[in-house]
């Protein structure tokens, strides 16, 4: 027979058993739709993290008070080293001229952070307020202002801040050379950040900071950030640092109370921590599948019984056992085929629809991230775990002898 024959053949044992063969093709719906939409997900997930760290100095590295195993997101001033810490021990003076030590280092400054009310044109609002060293922090951010400036050496009572602030805090928007009022101080707008960064903040001259923020001393910062010469010196860079502060704050690794992260460390965590999760929600998806890959055998083992005369009736008259088995095999590949694109069209369904449900951990665009490769391979998987479940079925009905075959009843 020619594959024409087999596949017109399978074609008819498909369309003829109706309701068994849609509920199985059901099956291999959900499980394809639901491995390529996490697969999509995964990929959305992973371009938002690289555009993200896209424009974070992979130099970056950021001493926090308090011993920490965990990494937690950057902060206004560029990083902010944080999580579950064992003490809060603080970070002064004598710490930076320790760093002033430490060998491939080329910039350095200390910055605190508070949240205080700020008031604009009788409105008030709680917001973060960062306080950095503008002579060095010029040099090290990666932020751009849509309007106005950066902070510059020779400021004091001024402040650049976020775009969320100057559009939507307040009921008028914060313009530029605009004053804002917190605990009692007049601070003028120098800047106003693009779209994205430190939506949220302020950032203002620590000099200034430290008469604003209540609870902040002089010579006592929230964190030290420290800029690395080269990217490949950033490891080498965060052993120095660590052994130079326990030898200055005179403490043992056991007895740590600092926390030392940096950017390039902080993107492999979460890389890895997003295949992880990737692959286990993958792993719960293919679950499915195999209750799928059940059905279509249950449902050629049904064919097969059903058609036993036919197949007899066939060998009778000249088909041998390959067509027998490829008749069956190409029907078990035609069932895993159409519920492939059924899957694929609702997976498509699914990427396009929950971005507006809420869920901003994915990019807005992520119903482009179902490429064609994924598509492909999400067919491809189908007519595999088709073909896979149909072999032992197709397989027992070319085994059959004619004889046998014609008396069964």
């Amino acid at each position: 027979m020619r594959y024409k024959t087999y596949l017109k053949l399978a074609a008819n044992i498909l369309f003829h058993s109706k309701i068994r063969s849609w509920l199985t093709i059901i099956g291999i719906v959900i499980g394809v739709g639901s491995v390529v939409t996490i697969m999509a997900l995964s990929d959305s997930m992973e371009a938002d993290m690289e555009s993200r760290f896209a424009d974070l100095d992979m130099t970056k590295i950021t001493i926090s008070p308090g011993y920490s195993r965990a990494s937690s997101v950057m902060g206004p001033g560029g990083g902010d080293g944080g999580g579950t810490t064992s003490s809060d021990s603080e970070l002064t003076d004598k710490d930076i001229m320790a760093l002033k030590l430490v060998e491939n280092v080329d910039y350095l400054y200390g910055q605190i952070s508070g949240n205080e009310d700020v008031y604009y044109l009788g409105e008030s609002a709680g917001l973060s307020i960062t306080g950095v060293d503008p002579q060095v922090w010029q040099y090290t951010t990666s932020y751009n202002a849509a309007s106005g400036r950066l902070l510059e050496p020779s400021d004091n009572f001024v402040a650049i801040i976020g775009d969320r602030i100057a559009n939507d805090v307040f009921d008028q928007p914060v313009s530029l050379n605009q004053v804002i009022t917190i605990n009692g101080k007049s601070v003028r707008v120098v800047g106003i950040l693009e779209d994205g960064d430190n939506d949220n903040g302020i950032i203002m001259p620590i000099d200034a900071a430290i008469e604003i923020i209540e609870d902040a001393d002089n010579d006592v910062y929230d964190s030290i950030v420290v800029i690395a010469n080269d990217e490949d010196n950033v490891e080498i860079v965060v052993e120095d640092i660590e052994e130079k502060l326990r030898i200055s704050r005179h403490v043992t690794e056991r007895d740590q109370d600092f926390t030392v992260t940096d950017s390039k460390s902080q993107m492999s965590s979460m890389s890895e921590m997003m295949d992880s999760m990737s692959l286990f929600l993958a792993a719960i998806a293919g679950v499915s599948l195999v209750v799928g890959s059940v059905g279509i055998a249950n449902t050629m083992f049904t064919s097969v019984m059903e058609r036993t005369k036919d197949i007899g009736t066939m060998k009778a008259i000249g088909a041998k056992n390959r067509d027998i088995l490829m008749i069956f095999l190409f029907n078990s590949a035609m069932v895993g085929l159409v519920g492939g694109i059924l899957g694929i069209l609702l997976s498509l369904g699914l990427t396009a629809i929950l971005p507006s449900l809420g869920l901003t951990i994915m990019r807005s665009s992520m119903g482009s991230t179902l490429s064609l490769e994924l598509i492909l391979i999400g067919i491809s998987i189908a007519v595999f775990v088709g073909v896979a479940s149909g072999i032992i079925p197709a397989y027992n009905a070319s085994k059959m002898k004619p004889v046998d075959a014609l008396r069964y009843e």
